[in-house]
């Protein structure tokens, strides 16, 4: 069983593990070449990278001929749900509460969205015993 995977991603991290995500299993070089950067990266980097990777659990590998073929062992949306435990914890003491009231309360957030999360506490606040109460998700449902 792989064990799970531990702290966050770093930028060059997470643009292996899309690549990963997105294309499947590869080996370094076929990595390197999805790698759209300006100047391009040194192979030694991106394998240094990747095992990286495999001590935090992200990333697995098999052997096929002399090649390391490389493939995820962590999920998109896992990667993505540990992450907001990080940004949780580390910015707003734990309180998933206080991200969405900063979320809110950031002017660039579209009404579409708006609409969307109160959609979403609406359908799920019969279930959560804490549904998030803020009236900037209630204004104007009822016009």
């Amino acid at each position: 069983m792989p064990r799970r995977p531990s702290g966050t991603l770093t930028e060059a991290e997470l643009r292996i593990m899309q690549i990963l995500w997105e294309k499947g299993p590869g080996t370094v070089q076929q990595i390197l070449d999805c790698l759209m950067q300006k100047p391009a990266l040194a192979y030694n980097t991106v394998l240094t990278t990747i095992r990286i990777l495999e001590k935090k659990g992200y990333v697995g590998h098999s052997k096929d001929g002399r090649a390391h073929v490389y493939l995820p062992l962590v999920q998109q949306m896992e990667a993505t749900r540990s992450e907001i435990r990080h940004l949780v914890g580390r910015f707003f003491q734990n309180s998933h509460d206080a991200l969405l009231l900063n979320i809110l309360e950031d002017r660039g957030i579209a009404a579409e969205e708006i609409a969307r999360l109160r959609e979403m506490l609406d359908r799920d606040g019969s279930s959560n015993p804490h549904p998030i109460q803020d009236s900037r998700l209630h204004e104007g449902k009822d016009q």
